[in-house]
Formats: C-alpha cells, structure tokens, sequence
C-alpha cells in the first residue's frame, strides 16, 4: 500500500519492523518520525503507543539520544491517562525505557541533579506499584553515583543492585556483567573485571550490545595486566561488531585509546578517519567527551613523537595537524567535563577526563596484523621517534663506537678504536662495520700509517657496494705499499666479486683466477699467511658459484652459457657441467686449505662456508638429501665457531629443503634455529622472511595457533621495513588463513580484509586473491555475514573462471549461491546455483549437479519460479542420480565380469553406493518440499517418501539413521491422512531397527516414534 494512501495498522508494524532492521543512524531516525505521523492517522491508541515506544528506540541506539525524552514523556502521559489502552508488551515496554530515560538523563549535562535524583524516585514508586523488584532501580542509582564519583553511594547502590531479585525490568546478564565489570576495572580489580566479563566474552550471554562493549571495555585492563594476546584478540573481534553501529561511540573511543596506547597510532588515525561526524555528533555529550578525550590522548602521543605538524583527520571544515587537533579536542573535552561538573557540583569528570588524556602507553608496539604503518612512518621526519630497526642499528655498534666522541685528536684514542676495529674483525663480528666506521670519522685529519689506511679503505669499500670496487683497489695498493702483497691479493679478489655481482662474472673470474694462481705461489714461498690466501679462494670459489647460479637461471630460459674461463687456466669453458665441475673444485680446494686451522675464527668461517657452497652444489644437481646434511654441517660450524648469526642464511636454506623431503621436524628445527641465530642482529625484513618461513612450516604440520604468532610477526617486521604491501600482504594472507583454522572467525575477517587490498596479481599471484576472498566468505559465513560472504566468493569465482581447471570455479559459484539463500536473496541464489550447477555438469561431477539441483529447488519455492520451478530441479535431480547409476551400474557389471573377487571396495562400487545414497536423499528432500509447499497434497509427498525409504534400505545399515528418518516423516504424512494404522507400523518399524542400538540418534529416533505411537492411539 503506497504511503499517500495512508497504512492500515498491520503495515505500520510491518514498516516498522522493517525500519528496525535499517542502520543505526539519521535516516531510521527520520523514518521512525514519519511512522508516527502514519500511526496518528489511525486513530487507533496502540498504533500510536507503538510507533512513540519505535521511535523511541532508535532514538536510543543513535547519535540522536537527546531526542528521545519527548517521545517518553508523551508515553508516560497516555499511560497515566488510561492505562487500558496499552497491551501486555507495551506496558513492559513502558517500564523497561524508564532505565534508558535514567542513564540518557545523566548523558545530558543540561539536566539538573535534581531532576536526575527526582527520576529515580519516580521509577521506584513505579515499579514498586508494578510489583516489579528493586533490582533496576538500584541499578540506576549505582549508575548515577558513580557518574558522580560518590564511591560510598555507588559501592551501597552495587551491592543491593546484586542483592536485589532478578525480574523482567533487571537489564540482561551480558548488560549487568558488563556493568558489574567496569565497575571493578575503575577500581582498579582488572583481573575481577574480567573474571565477571568472562561468560559474556565467551558467549553465553549476547544481546543488542553485547558483546561489543564488553570487548571494548576489556582493552586497557588486559594491557595492564600484560596479556597481550586477549587484548589483540578483543581489539580485532571487538572493533568489527562496533563499526557499523553509530549509537557506540563510547566503544568505539575505547578501540582509539587502545591503539594509542599500544602503540599503533596509525591504526588509531585510521579509525578517526572512518567516523568523522563522531567529531561533532552532539545528540550523546557523554559519549562525545570520551571520543574527544581519547582523540587528545591520541594526538598528545603523536606529538610527543615529533610528528605535531603531521595531517590527521578531524571535524569537517578545516585541514588539521597532531597538535592543532590536540589543543581542540582536549579543549572541547574540557569544555563538556566542565558542563557535567557544573551540574553534578563536583570536580570528578573533570578529574577523569584529565586522566584518560594524560596516560602513557602501556607497551612500545603490540602487532595487530592488520596493514598499518608504524608512527614512525607517517612522514619523512618521523624518524626521530625510534623504531625496530633503529633500535637493532643501535644494538649492533661497536664498543669501539663509545669513544668515539673521545676520540678527537688524540692518538691514543684513535689507537683504541682501531685496536677494537681489529679484534671485531678478527673474530667476524657484525659490529666491525660500525666500528670501522668509527675509526674512520675518528681519523680525519690524522696523520696516520700505511696499513692503518689501507685497512680504513679496505673496509670502508666493503660498505659501500658496486661503488667500492676502486676503494678495494686503493687498499690493494696500500697493502703493497705496506709490505702485505697477500692482503693486497686478498683485497684485489674482493673488488672482483664485487665486480661479479654487479653483472660482470666473466670477467671477474678471469680476474680472481689470475690472483689465485698468485696468492698460492705466496703462501708457497711463505710470503702470506693461510688467511690471506683464504680470503682470495673464498672469492674465487664465491664468483663460480655465481657462475652456476647464472648458468641455472639462463637454463630456465632454454639459453646456455657461453665463454666462461675454466678454473684458474684462463682457458674457456663449456658451461652448463664444466662451470659446476669448476665450482666444486674450487669449494673442496678452500676446504683442505681451512680445515687444518679450525682453530682460528677465520679459517672456521671459511671451513663452513665451503660445506655450505657443497651443500648448494648438491641441491642444485638434485640431491636434496646430501645438500640438507652439508647444510646442517656449515650451520653447525659457524655456530661452533662462534658466529651464529651466519649460520642464519644456511638454516633457513635447510628448513625449506628438509620440507621439500617431506621431514617437518627437522624443517621446524632449523627454521627455529634461523630465528634465534638471527637474533637482535637481524634487519626488520630479515625477521619478517624468517617468522613468515617458520609460519609456514608450522601451518603445513597443523600446529595453526603458532604458525599465527610467528605470521603475526612477520605482518608486523613487514611494515617496520617498509614492505607491507608486498610480503606484508602475504605474511596477513597466511595469518588470516591460520586464524580461520583455529575458528578465531572475526579475526581471521579483520586481518583477510586488511590483506586484500595489497594483493596483486603480479605481486602474489590470482590464486592468492582468490584463496583470500574464499576465506573470508568462510569467515562472514560463521558471523552471520552472508551478503558480504556471497559477494567475496562471487568474485573470487570471476577470477577462477579464466582458469583451466574449473573445480574452484564450481564451488565458488556454489557457497555464493549458498550464502545468496541465507542473505534472503533468493532469486540471485537461484541464478548462482543455475552457474554452478552447469560448471558441475561439465565437470562430470554428478554428485555436486544434484546437490546443486536440490538447493535450487529450495530457493526457486521463494522466487517468481515457484512450486513449479521448484518441482523441476528436482526432477532434474532425481534424473541426474538415476543416469549416473546407470552409468556406474554398466562399469561395475564389467568388473564383475572380469574380477569378482575385487569386486567389493571398488571404485565403481563406491560410486554406485554414493549414488544409490544421493537418489535417496533427493526423494526425501522432494517429499519435504511437496509437504511443506502443498500440504493438501500428502500423496505426492508420501510417495516420494516410500521411494526414498526403500532407497536406503537398499544400502543396509550405512544408511540407516537416513531411511527410518525418512519413515518417521511418512509416518507423520500418514497420520495425517487420518490413517493411524499405517503410521503405528511405520513407528513401530522404527522402533525395531534401532533395538539394541545406541547413540544420539538411536534415541532421538526411538523418543520420535514413542510420540507417533502415541499419537495414533490417542487418535
């Protein structure tokens, strides 16, 4: 009925239920408005109770609660006026909003105390006359004490609030709990907090807002309490019920404060982004004073850490900086603070408002796994605030670096720092780089001797890439001047590998070849020390293993290597085996020439790198076995050695080589081991690979809930190295994956969603994409979310579509067409299983046609396709089931023929029995949906029964629980039809085929036939 024409009363309750079920917000608001005006032409006093009582409860659940004292004093009004004219629900109604006008009283700084105090002794004597306990009424007054910060007052009102009987007007449990709980966490009892929260949490009580604001509340105590886990969990469960919901901003500012708290800024920034009108919403002043509060904090933090002239969101109207927002919001908190202060006669909002915005966090970075950038990040200047890796650069210097400062122009400092360079490098520590570099700042201006030099160049080049092959040279003429020709050597074969990874191999290898033939005539003579000539094997064996590499990579391609010299002849080589025979050789020559001097750091080095290039030798002929043990070998000498953190390379190489072949343990072992070599000395992306590696690991042996922790860890070192939108990305596609499997369903949504809007074709690959809106349509299937469900797996089934193999494509078409129904939906459901089903068809999958077949009759019932429609598909389905059985019938008569024996337990016989089960379950579902669809057509529906029964008695006992369900729902038809006879003995045949048997079903089938038994008699 078009609304100019005015509503009867039933489409004025259908409107307003249907507006009910609208977002929060203006527009309902509005809507419920016009209803009214619709009610007040009916002349009807219900009609106009109802649509006040509408009104007045999206007025509750918005930003607009300051409008919903007149619809309630109008209510009131009619009730005392004549009572008669509201029914039993309204009537409950009117005394449940009294809590609601009580808590908004207080909400509201412009009403006085006195007002508030005189409210609460009008619904005592209300409910008093209802008969109603005492329990909201004091559960109303602990509210308003504690808002006043009489703590005497609240802890009496509490304790009777608890004391008091549960009736109809008590709040629900989750609303209590959550009561009772924020009340201990302002007190300082985090851990009796959440103890109260807990069933809510977990729950076993929910209502409207619940548990969202339990999940919010819980933040900062589980921050306090140091557990970090819960409180991440809470924060990506929690924020997701709150978003959509524009009544909770005071949940929502809970999530901004948790993630100033946490340091996660930019997600806080994030969030103020997504709701801009909470900055101005006036309708909730109390709710406003906690957003502006936790906006303060927010930007207080962000100014702290050198970023005040930093943009951020903030109300509409002007560009905002961190510290032009800072000043207004702590302001406007202020501001409202004092409202409540000059109404209540005390200081104590003010007080807490001033606490909330003064907190320091309670920890430095907690990863959420969520794509967000760290503060640090926000602009080019950010970096003063510290960071992971600034913290890790830090760590690494050298003590050599302490006296710098000292150093100036004193030679005896200097002395120091050069003396400490030495022994760092001596002993192949990480922080001889920064020490050299400290000698280096330190001799400026110094005067200072040849090898002095050439070692400052020496490792000044080593810093400095591509652009340190002429330094190197510089040092080699250095050390010859200082009478070291094989530390010139050495240093010579240093820039030639450099001179190999920047694109030239060829002739580097010359180079290096010409130095090796040099440096063992040196050592021969005694002219060098085992070391040097160490340092130029180890090039010389490192550009050849380049070579290989080189080679591999070009063999991909279909090309072959051409004009490589062999090994140190000068001659050319072959490629391809000749490069490979040259590397090894060279590997197993530094070998012999180290493993005599284990005992010198440097030599044990070498050692294990030489095991480590035979080990990638083997894996690069196929032997994954043998390069799995020289691998772990070179790990374990470095390790043994001292020198761990290059053992980390290597141990990672291991765990994806011991997963190749299949030996998990070993490959979490050693993926274990990388992490904790790897220690504070990694580089954020370095911790990023190895937490994303030992994610996997663990994921592929089903251990998911670490394989989380570790994906959390890689998303968070991801972003500090500035690739979260590359292995970031896949590092929260693997998080979310893990989340899903341990049924952390709202988590594994928040951090999928954040993931695909990073993932690239080019990047990760379709079926990444794919796999992630796949998951995600899991994961907003389990919340109840089957619209956004259908549409992620709708267009996760337009990118497999392109695919050769369709199987994907199917079942995505499927669980849309699934989540299409569930979403009331039922005519793109209708055309969704239509896809699937031919994908099927084509597919040769006859048992996911007829499922599809089935499914479509269902949703047809709902659409313009009708019983009729309805009645087809399943025709179709019965169809598909009994051609395939005759498909299958003919294979399994061949093998009959040609091996009885082998007979049972066949393939064919497998399919047949399935397909026999799929005939049957047709018919039921065919019977079910004539019964319900045409009820006064009970013989159809009977007869599809019968055929269904005796289907599955066909298949024995496999198919028992199936064929007496079948019985008892003919049975039911029977007795219907007014044949109580027929239906006993379908009872009584129940009854006998579960004789002796037990189980769930065997009593739920036996209690359903004592009740037809009974049934019949009576009849």
């Amino acid at each position: 009925m078009s609304q100019a024409m005015g509503m009867d009363f039933d489409t004025l309750r259908q409107a307003m239920a249907d507006n009910q079920e609208q977002p929060e917000g203006p527009a309902r608001n509005a809507r419920a408005e016009q209803l009214l005006v619709e009610a007040e032409k009916l002349n009807i006093p219900l009609a106009v109770i109802e649509a006040l009582g509408h009104q007045l409860k999206v007025y509750n659940y918005s930003s607009e609660k300051d409008k919903m004292f007149v619809p309630f004093a109008r209510l009131l009004r009619m009730w005392d006026e004549r009572p008669e004219d509201f029914d039993e629900y309204e009537t409950h109604s009117l005394h449940w909003v009294f809590k609601w006008m009580s808590a908004g009283m207080l909400d509201q700084p412009h009403i006085p105390l006195a007002s508030i105090e005189k409210w609460l002794g009008e619904m005592e004597h209300r409910y008093r006359l209802a008969g109603h306990s005492e329990r909201a009424v004091r559960g109303a007054e602990f509210s308003v004490a504690a808002h006043l910060g009489d703590l005497g007052r609240a802890e009496r009102a509490y304790t009777a609030w608890l004391a008091a009987d549960r009736d109809t007007m008590a709040d629900c449990h989750a609303c209590e709990l959550h009561s009772q709980g924020w009340w201990r966490a302002e007190r300082d009892a985090d851990e009796e907090a959440l103890e109260l929260w807990r069933p809510v949490l977990e729950g076993e009580y929910t209502c409207a807002h619940e548990p969202h604001t339990v999940l919010a509340s819980s933040l900062v105590s589980l921050l306090r309490l140091g557990r970090l886990d819960e409180a991440r969990a809470h924060h990506l469960r929690g924020f997701r019920l709150v978003r959509p919901m524009e009544s909770m901003r005071g949940a929502y500012a809970d999530h901004v404060e948790f993630c100033a708290l946490s340091g996660n800024e930019a997600r806080a920034l994030e969030l103020l982004a997504e709701r801009p009108a909470y900055f101005t919403d006036s309708g909730d002043p109390r709710s406003k004073l906690d957003f502006m509060a936790v906006t303060a904090l927010l930007m207080d933090r962000l100014t702290g850490l050198g970023l005040g002239d930093q943009p951020v969101p903030g109300p509409a109207g002007r560009e905002w900086t961190a510290s032009g927002l800072a000043a207004h919001a702590r302001g406007e908190a202020l501001s409202l603070a004092a409202l409540f202060d000059a109404r209540n006669g005390t200081s104590y909002v003010s007080e807490r408002a001033r606490g909330r915005m003064d907190q320091r966090p309670l920890i430095e970075r907690l990863p959420l796994g969520v794509r967000s950038r760290s503060a640090r990040h926000l602009s080019p200047s950010a970096s003063a605030a510290g960071s992971g890796s600034a913290a890790a650069s830090a760590s690494a210097r050298s003590s050599a670096a302490v006296v710098e400062s000292d150093a100036g122009s004193d030679p005896s400092s200097l002395s120091a720092l050069l003396a400490e360079a030495r022994r760092l490098s001596a002993t192949r520590s990480p922080d001889a780089v920064e020490a050299w570099a400290a000698v280096s700042r330190a001799a400026e201006g110094q005067e200072l001797d040849v090898r002095d030099r050439a070692e400052i160049a020496d490792h000044a080049a080593m810093e400095r890439g591509p652009e340190g092959i002429e330094l190197f040279h510089e040092a080699a003429e250095l050390y010859a001047e200082a009478g070291d020709p094989g530390e010139a050597l050495a240093a010579r074969a240093r820039a030639a590998y450099v001179l190999a990874l920047t694109g030239g191999p060829e002739e580097a290898l010359a180079t290096v070849s010409e130095l090796y033939e040099g440096v063992l005539a040196l050592l021969a003579d005694g002219g060098t020390g085992v070391s040097q000539a160490a340092s130029v094997l180890v090039g010389r064996a490192r550009t050849l293993m380049l070579l290989v590499q080189e080679d591999a990579d070009e063999g991909e391609s279909g090309a072959t290597a051409s004009g490589m010299t062999g090994s140190g002849t000068g001659d050319s080589g072959t490629g391809g085996d000749e490069v490979v025979g040259a590397a090894e050789a060279a590997v197993r020559e530094l070998l012999a020439l180290a493993e005599p001097h284990l005992s010198d750091v440097r030599m044990a080095s070498r050692a294990a790198e030489a095991r480590a290039m035979l080990g990638e030798l083997a894996a690069h002929a196929g032997d994954a076995e043998a390069a799995a043990e020289l691998l772990g070998q070179a790990a374990s000498a470095f390790v043994a050695a001292g020198l761990p953190w290059f053992a980390v390379e290597y141990e990672s190489r291991l765990a994806g080589i011991a997963r190749h072949l299949g030996d998990a343990e070993e490959a979490e072992r050693a993926a274990r081991a990388a992490l904790e070599h790897g220690g504070p000395r990694l580089e954020p992306m370095g911790h990023a690979q190895l937490h994303l590696q030992l994610a996997e690991v663990l994921g592929a042996t089903g251990q998911f809930g670490p394989a989380s922790e570790h994906a959390l860890e890689a998303a968070h070192w991801a972003d500090e190295a500035g690739e979260g939108p590359t292995l970031g990305a896949w590092a929260r596609h693997q998080l979310g994956g893990f989340l899903l499997r341990e049924g952390r369903w709202a988590e594994a949504a928040e951090i999928l969603e954040s993931a695909l809007p990073d993932l690239t074709t080019d990047m990760h690959g379709d079926g990444a994409i794919v796999q992630t809106r796949w998951w995600l349509g899991d994961c907003l299937t389990e919340l109840g979310e089957h619209r956004a469900a259908a549409e992620h797996w709708l267009r996760a089934a337009d990118i497999a579509r392109h695919w050769p193999e369709q199987r994907d494509h199917a079942m995505l078409a499927h669980l849309a067409a699934e989540a299409l129904g569930h979403a009331e939906l039922p005519a793109q459901a209708e055309q969704a299983y239509a896809r699937a089903g031919d994908l099927w068809r084509d597919l040769g999958n006859v048992h996911g046609l007829i499922r599809s077949l089935r499914a479509r009759a269902w949703v047809s019932l709902r659409t313009d396709s009708g019983l009729d429609g309805a009645r087809e598909s399943m025709a179709a389905a019965v169809r598909e089931c009994e051609e395939g059985l005759q498909a299958v019938s003919s294979s399994v008569g061949a093998e009959a023929v040609e091996a009885p024996d082998a007979m049972e337990g066949s393939d064919a016989a497998e399919a047949r029995h399935r397909l026999v089960a799929e005939l049957g379950h047709t018919h039921r579902q065919f019977g079910d949906l004539v019964a319900r669809s045409v009820p006064d057509d009970t013989e159809e529906a009977l007869a599809h029964y019968t055929r269904a029964i005796s289907v599955f008695a066909s298949l024995g006992d496999d198919a028992l629980d199936a064929r007496t369900g079948a019985e008892l729902a003919a049975g039911w038809l029977e007795a219907d039809l007014l044949r109580p006879a027929a239906a006993a003995a379908r009872a009584r045949a129940v009854l006998s085929a579960y004789a002796g048997v037990d189980g769930e079903a065997a009593q739920a089938r036996r209690a359903e036939a004592e009740n037809m038994l009974g049934a019949t008699e009576k009849a």
